[in-house]
């Protein structure tokens, strides 16, 4: 252990010992000569003198003062007793960090348990609408997704917005959970190999124009062609994408990694790889349900 590795020899053990002792000593003997020693002095001043008339008188310490410098001084020597801090000395009530830290852990745990109890009852809908289990999934999802998802969950270029229902496999309640249990991973392979930059174009401007952004014309009659032939097997003829393989819906306007024509192209010519960790390695069943109750609440909120 670290302790274990920090523990003093025994020569620094008794250093640090006799170091303490003595400052605590040299305070005490301080304050005791400070407050024993006087100026001769027929006016009771020390003869000192600034601004012409302004003198140091030679009083005593206040009691009060002196008081709580000795109340100090015993605090310090309890505090040694009680609590490490001379040398490998580990103090009477045997305190460490680790101790006081697995307290805090098993402390959690209990309520954690009780919290676990009280939402396995509940389906996934019901824990949507419970603001304590909403609290939970606010800082699941600043643990686990912000950092992807961004904190207002609507997602970045390559990361999908959460709050829609625009999902590649789906956006109902056991889509959801899936995805977060099981991870995803998305898969647009390269073109660049079969087809040219002519085609290539073509293929990105027939896309541009599923959606509406490019007019029909004669490159778009050539997209679709090449269109037929390649993509329709994971988007469709219609284009509008097939949930199970994960492949996206060409004809509305939500694009995970832009939808300029050089973007398209890019896409066409390199392909995707998108990938969603899995999650239930590091969550427990309990925040699994949490964590999909609060996505799912997003998405709700989202539609009103």
């Amino acid at each position: 252990m670290l302790t274990d590795y920090l523990e003093l020899n025994n020569y620094w053990h008794w250093f640090v010992i006799i170091f303490v002792f003595l400052n605590i000593f040299a305070c005490w003997w301080l304050l005791r000569w400070s407050s024993k020693t006087t100026v001769e002095s027929h006016d009771n001043t020390t003869g000192h003198i600034w601004d012409e008339d302004l003198q140091e008188l030679n009083n005593p310490l206040p009691r009060w003062w002196l008081i709580l410098f000795h109340m100090t001084i015993v605090f310090g020597l309890a505090y040694l007793f009680f609590y490490p801090g001379l040398g490998n000395y580990k103090g009477s009530l045997d305190w460490t960090q680790e101790n006081q830290l697995e307290e805090l852990m098993q402390a959690k745990a209990v309520k954690a348990e009780s919290l676990q109890a009280f939402w396995n009852d509940m389906d996934i809908e019901t824990l949507a609408s419970n603001a304590s289990a909403l609290e939970t999934g606010t800082r699941m999802y600043a643990q686990y997704c912000a950092m992807c998802h961004g904190s207002d969950a609507k997602g970045a270029k390559g990361y999908p917005n959460l709050t829609d229902k625009v999902w590649l496999w789906g956006s109902d309640l056991k889509a959801i959970e899936h995805t977060i249990r099981k991870g995803r991973q998305a898969v647009m392979q390269p073109w660049k190999d079969q087809y040219t930059q002519t085609e290539i174009t073509a293929l990105a401007t027939y896309v541009q124009y599923l959606n509406g952004r490019a007019p029909e014309d004669e490159l778009v009659s050539q997209g679709k062609e090449l269109f037929s032939k390649t993509c329709v097997a994971c988007h469709g003829m219609d284009g509008k994408g097939l949930q199970a393989l994960g492949a996206p819906d060409l004809t509305n306007d939500v694009w995970l990694y832009g939808n300029d024509l050089a973007t398209i192209e890019h896409t066409i010519r390199e392909g995707r790889n998108g990938v969603m960790p899995a999650q239930e390695t590091l969550m427990s069943e309990y925040e699994l349900k949490v964590l999909t109750a609060y996505i799912y609440h997003l998405q709700q909120e989202a539609e009103k």
